[in-house]
């Protein structure tokens, strides 16, 4: 008795193994396991050669920066790719392609400002839905806190140019304007007609200027513009000499002639385009009418940035 219980244990055990065996490497389940796996992986790799496909005409080359006959150094602009790879990990959950979860990457020119030699700047790249406001400080500071208040308010980063003697007077201001995230250039040290001016006198005006300020703001100084806009060759090889790059500007507030604000407002967004420069000076009527400005250039789909953000080769 005791032997037979013996071998029914074994006989038992046989039976289990086997059943497990044919559960485990059961053909038909086996086969379907692997169909299903290859269906997916087909689908996977289908999704990814759509991307691949279709990503073509996403993509865009970078464009060099160049010297424009009329508007002189022009800055160039990153070209965009799409991330296959990326952009399949963000689509394999559902499956199809779908553009808005595309991933796109910058690739940069190869030609930037930098390599160009010493000419103006007067906008940035013609394809940049973005215009930067440029502010002339020589005189005053009545309407600076409001003009302040107002680029606060609407999250705006303007460029002021501070003249040198109007830095040395009014360091607060200059330490308000900077830690308030703005940037900030160089117009020359008492607002002369720099076209006039020897290279010695040209050099004295703007490294004067750029050791009151630096010695405010503990920064380096990259941007010049030149009082009332008047430059020679010799004023811009100067600039560039003490790397610096030389701004000129594409949209004027005519503000210093007293327009009303609708007449200011009108003349500014009439001739606002892609990459504009729009010079202004802390005057009554930029104090009473920058925020509706900004507003309508907002509203026309245009980003408002400072210098350094409009020539950047960033899209």
């Amino acid at each position: 008795m005791y032997r037979l219980r013996k071998y029914i244990h074994v006989i038992v055990f046989v039976l289990l193994v086997a059943f497990t065996w044919n559960i485990h490497y059961n053909p038909f389940v086996g086969n379907y396991l692997q169909n299903y796996a290859l269906e997916v992986s087909k689908d996977g790799n289908l999704l990814y050669e759509e991307i691949k496909q279709k990503s073509e005409q996403f993509n865009e080359e970078p464009e060099d920066a160049y010297i424009d006959r009329v508007w002189k150094k022009t800055p160039g602009r990153n070209g965009i790719r799409v991330n296959v790879k990326e952009s399949y990990e963000k689509m394999k959950k559902s499956g199809t392609f779908n553009d808005t979860d595309l991933v796109f990457e910058e690739i940069s020119p190869d030609v930037s400002l930098s390599d160009l030699k010493a000419t103006p700047i007067y906008r940035g790249h013609p394809k940049k839905k973005m215009v930067a406001l440029l502010i002339n400080v020589s005189w005053g500071t009545e309407h600076l806190p409001k003009i302040l208040h107002i680029l606060k308010k609407q999250n705006i980063k303007a460029t002021f140019f501070l003249e040198g003697k109007w830095a040395k007077e009014n360091v607060d201001f200059v330490k308000m304007i900077d830690e308030e995230g703005h940037t900030i250039g160089n117009h020359a040290y008492n607002h002369p007609d720099m076209a006039k001016l020897s290279n010695h006198e040209i050099k004295d005006q703007i490294e004067q200027t750029n050791e009151i300020i630096k010695a405010i703001i503990e920064k380096d100084i990259s941007w010049f513009a030149p009082p009332s806009g008047s430059f020679s060759e010799e004023v811009v090889k100067m600039a560039d000499n003490l790397q610096m790059e030389t701004i000129l500007w594409t949209v004027d507030t005519i503000d210093w002639k007293k327009p009303s604000v609708s007449v200011m407002l009108n003349r500014v967004t009439k001739n606002i385009h892609p990459g504009a420069t729009i010079l202004m000076h802390p005057t009554p009527v930029i104090a009473n009418g920058l925020n509706e400005l900004i507003t309508q250039i907002k509203e026309k789909g245009y980003r408002i940035g400072s210098i350094d953000q409009l020539l950047s080769e960033k899209r």
